[in-house]
């Protein structure tokens, strides 16, 4: 392969959030749906202590934190997919906007519960002086958090960013059943046991279909549907 193919094929992504928004488990995801591990590794808690994969120095595996830039990488359909988890708190952001230099695009990953939060303002707005695309990452919904129509707009406000989503939850926090994939048509179900494993992927065409009140219940199907209707809509 020549040299300029091989930079065609390579996809380099900037992971930015305000501290333990949950950037480093995110980029842990990414790494298994990948292939490039086979588990992964929690950040550490009072009850977990195996070490985040891109957690590497001693610090960040006793703090719970990064403090510098991880690069990890994976190949998937034929590109070369590099992922740079960077640090989230703001003694450490000078390591963060050096990064930023050598992205493609950024994923901005924001808790629902706290929403926006000032160390993820300031990131975007370098963002966007250095022109990076930018995607909208909401974590967390299997805890209670703000209303997603509330959280959009306070997203669009505080970051100035005309957002449009791509995928929609079907409740919150104890009610969290998963998501609809808008831009693939598709239902994601998560397991009840812990709501981090995906254990159905339904192709969904029409919303409207029968077929939805009897994957998720009457009551989630309607809410589903009126809030669909409303991202159509904007």
């Amino acid at each position: 392969m020549s040299f300029l193919k091989e930079i065609q094929r390579r996809r380099t992504f900037g992971i930015i959030s305000h501290p333990d928004a949950g950037k480093t488990t995110l980029t842990e995801k990414l790494l298994l749906f990948g292939g490039a591990i086979q588990e992964a590794g929690a950040v550490k808690s009072n009850k977990i202590k195996k070490a985040a994969t891109s957690d590497f120095m001693e610090i960040e595996r006793q703090r719970g934190i990064s403090v510098a830039t991880s690069v990890l990488a994976f190949i998937y359909k034929d590109k070369k997919i590099n992922i740079l988890d960077t640090p989230g708190h703001k003694d450490f952001a000078e390591d963060t906007f050096r990064t930023l230099t050598a992205v493609d695009s950024v994923i901005v990953v924001i808790d629902v519960a706290k929403g926006v939060e000032e160390q993820t303002e300031k990131l975007v707005e370098v963002c966007r002086m250095r022109h990076i695309p930018m995607i909208v990452f909401i974590n967390k919904l299997d805890r209670e958090g703000k209303d997603a129509f509330d959280l959009l707009d306070e997203v669009e406000q505080k970051l100035g960013l005309r957002v449009t989503p791509l995928s929609f939850p079907i409740g919150m926090g104890y009610d969290f059943k998963g998501i609809y994939n808008i831009w693939e048509k598709k239902l994601n179900l998560y397991s009840e046991v812990h709501k981090q494993k995906i254990s159905k992927g339904i192709e969904f065409d029409d919303v409207n279909s029968p077929e939805l009140d009897k994957q998720i219940g009457e009551k989630a199907a309607h809410k589903l549907r009126e809030e669909l209707e409303l991202v159509f809509e904007v």
